[in-house]
């Protein structure tokens, strides 16, 4: 392939003298191709996402204004060509006078430098794992069809891509060249006269010949066979040659595959029109089928009268085994209907993109298969019979749902893969969906516990969602994530604006990311997935999920990368079997902090939850309430910073709940206290037990228990509670008349509730 700057295409065919200037504004994104007609494209090659200048050479012509093509106001004759995402064979009418005279083609390459073999592979392992899939569901597979030609152009070429991206493949060429280097060969009996003299073992049909053949000579008087009653002998007889032969029934199979597809693929190219991109294509792969059809093996080989595709040779041969292969896929793709390629198919369009989604969606369904035991069910489902043929369903836009089990031995998982899953904005929390507007990821996998419902797993925050996106037309991932260091942030914001129009998606995309995470409820990662080299992991935590990132993988038919989505797969499962995660805790916060349909109001002046308070969190800090008898017992609290309550089950004991064991205050009242300001803080993790002989070694006021529980004290330091006084008995816990110096537990919001 040569780079050119300018490049001057004859358009002599369309009129005299006329000519197309077509002009670069960058370097190498301009070319003549050599290969074009051999890979069926124009000659004169473009790339997406650049600018090119043109101009007629005749000023009362002009091209077609489009989204690609933009003639100058004035001067029709000239303007410019800027490709966008488009990829594939750019057919321009030509006008002049208003009157269409002719077309030129240009070929629009993708940016990628191996696209022509990743739309190739992608479509060859889509048609492959259709076959499979028909395999496994014991689909209806007919072994004959006729094409029908009265069904829509774009329908045909869809079938004659797919079947070309059979053809095509250095798999079925290689094959080929096994059966001609070494074709299967039998042993045939062939009837022939032959010179009695040469034979040397007779068989009992010679014997017959011996006797009754014609032609014959007598023998001396004296021969020793005269003895048995024989005078004369012929001079030939009759007998059987067995020669080696390639004519079996297996090579007879490959045959007829071979003129089966010949047959598909010359109709294509009778009715196809003349000069578009469906003719190239076809009369390429018919002259390929022509040449080897006359190699001269399978000149000696005659037509089938069955076909024994339970033949061993055919199912385990190297060689035989790939034909038959290609020849049930090519069956498959005959008789395919598939609404999804009206996105990939359109006129001469390859949208490898939208390709590569579905190529993808292939390609993790392998993955979660090995992964997962997903339900056969939901794989019957992809493909259904029609009154047409067999249709595909997946498509962009149309959710696609597969169900399976994970058990990993300790904890039993549903998992369920989407394609195309909508969360929709409408509807309202603890529903699924978004918190805004409707979004739709290309892939989720979504996680909950077994033996629990989706919704409610749902309700309950028990699911996990993890998001992927398909992004073919990224090539580096850290232009994706790398911010670009220009000095001016308008400028950059600017420049996002102008790449968005152009189709240049890479701030978009990861803001889409981003999206996913923020806006989809219950999601733990949103990652991008695309044909480059590099990963990169951004966790959003320090646990495996939530996060975002991107993986590499590639349309190869042997090295894609998916290894590394598989291993983070595997990490994304050993989280959730992990019951002591912080996802765990974080998903029981939301669900806990939800379920309260009034949650507590506090406006009051409190700590600020920072530093040693930062678990300063009102309607979980909690205040005992307590009662002290005398001045002398307050003194005593004052001097030794030890509060102490009854234990057991005695009047006046108190109930060690969590409220009480974690509690952070202590508020101290007496008799006759309608409210208190004697607020304490306590220090020590929990109550301890002192008997009652070390209370009275440290001079307690008469004790009148064995065992006391005490907490450890301290004066409160925040100056936003010093002067405060509380209404304790307008606490919801507080008991009156006889009971009202039981100590009772309460929150500090209720606690600022009653300030007064």
């Amino acid at each position: 392939m040569k780079s050119v700057q300018s490049v001057t295409i004859d358009l002599s065919y369309i009129e005299d003298n006329l000519s197309l200037i077509i002009d670069a504004r960058e370097k190498n994104c301009l070319f003549i191709a050599q290969d074009a007609a051999e890979n069926a494209e124009a000659v004169h090659q473009l790339v997406e996402g650049n600018f090119y200048d043109y101009t007629l050479s005749d000023k009362r012509c002009s091209l077609k204004s489009d989204r690609i093509v933009q003639p100058h106001s004035r001067n029709k004759h000239v303007g410019t060509i800027s490709p966008n995402i488009y990829v594939g064979t750019l057919s321009l009418p030509v006008y002049k006078d208003q009157n269409v005279i002719g077309t030129v083609e240009l070929e629009v390459q993708s940016a990628k430098t191996g696209y022509r073999n990743d739309y190739r592979d992608m479509l060859e392992f889509i048609t492959e794992k259709c076959t499979d899939l028909l395999l496994q569901t014991n689909s209806p597979v007919s072994h004959h069809f006729e094409t029908d030609f009265t069904r829509d152009s774009q329908t045909l070429y869809q079938k004659f891509a797919f079947i070309k991206s059979i053809l095509v493949t250095d798999e079925f060429t290689e094959s080929l060249h096994r059966i001609i280097s070494a074709p299967v060969t039998r042993w045939k009996e062939t009837d022939e006269l032959k010179n009695v003299r040469n034979i040397r073992k007779f068989t009992n049909s010679n014997l017959k010949s011996l006797f009754s053949a014609k032609n014959r000579t007598r023998l001396p008087e004296h021969h020793y066979l005269r003895d048995y009653g024989l005078d004369s002998v012929p001079e030939k007889i009759q007998t059987i040659r067995k020669t080696d032969t390639v004519d079996t029934p297996e090579n007879r199979f490959v045959k007829h595959a071979l003129e089966v597809f010949h047959k598909f693929c010359s109709d294509i190219n009778i009715l196809s029109k003349h000069g578009t991109k469906l003719y190239r294509e076809s009369t390429i792969l018919v002259r390929n089928l022509e040449s080897i059809l006359h190699h001269a093996v399978f000149k000696e080989i005659s037509r089938p009268y069955t076909l024994k595709i339970n033949s061993p040779v055919l199912q385990r041969k190297e060689g035989y085994r790939e034909i038959l292969r290609v020849w049930l896929m090519f069956n498959l793709a005959a008789r395919l209907i598939w609404r999804g390629g009206d996105d990939v198919y359109s006129g001469d369009k390859k949208d490898i993109a939208v390709l590569y989604e579905y190529w993808l969606f292939f390609k993790l369904l392998d993955l979660f298969q090995s992964l997962f035991r997903i339900n056969p069910i939901d794989i019957d489902e992809l493909i259904q019979e029609t009154n047409n043929g067999l249709n595909l369903r997946i498509k962009q836009g149309t959710h696609t749902a597969l169900s399976g089990i994970y058990d990993s031995g300790t904890r039993k998982l549903n998992v369920r893969f989407n394609y195309n899953r909508t969360f929709g904005g409408s509807k309202k929390y603890p529903s699924s969906g978004s918190w805004t507007t409707a979004m739709r990821p290309d892939y989720t996998l979504s996680l909950w516990p077994s033996g629990i419902q989706e919704q409610e797993a749902e309700i309950e925050e028990l699911i996990v969602h993890i998001h992927f996106d398909a992004k073919y037309k990224i090539a580096n991932i850290y232009e994706l994530f790398a911010a670009k260091q220009l000095s001016d942030e308008q400028s950059e914001l600017d420049t996002e604006k102008q790449n968005s129009r152009h189709g240049v998606y890479k701030n978009a995309d990861l803001l889409k990311m981003h999206a996913y995470r923020d806006a989809i409820r219950r999601t733990g990662g949103a990652y991008v997935l695309y044909p480059g080299d590099e990963p990169l992991s951004e966790k959003g935590f320090h646990e495996i999920i939530p996060g975002l990132g991107a993986f590499p993988v590639k349309p190869s038919r042997s090295e894609t990368g998916i290894s590394e989505l598989r291993l983070f797969i595997l990490h994304v499962i050993d989280h959730f079997i992990n019951r002591a995660s912080q996802r765990e805790k974080l998903a029981y916060r939301v669900y806990d902090i939800h379920k309260n349909k009034r949650p507590n109001e506090l406006r009051e002046i409190i700590p600020e939850n920072y530093g040693i308070n930062r678990d300063l969190i009102p309607d979980e800090t909690f205040i005992v309430i307590g009662f002290y008898k005398s001045e002398e017992h307050y003194k005593w609290i004052k001097e030794n910073k030890l509060y102490n309550f009854r234990m057991g089950d005695s009047r006046g004991s108190l109930v060690l709940n969590k409220q009480a064991y974690y509690a952070k205050y202590l508020l101290l009242h007496t008799y006759g206290d309608q409210n208190s300001g004697h607020l304490w803080k306590i220090i020590s993790d929990g109550p301890k037990v002192y008997a009652k002989k070390d209370l009275l070694k440290m001079k307690y006021p008469d004790p009148s228990q064995d065992y006391y529980l005490v907490f450890e004290i301290d004066n409160v330091n925040e100056s936003d509670f010093k002067g405060y006084k509380w209404d304790f008995r307008e606490l919801p816990n507080y008991s009156t008349g006889r009971t009202s110096a039981l100590p009772f537990t309460a929150s500090l919001t209720e606690l600022m509730k009653s300030k007064l």
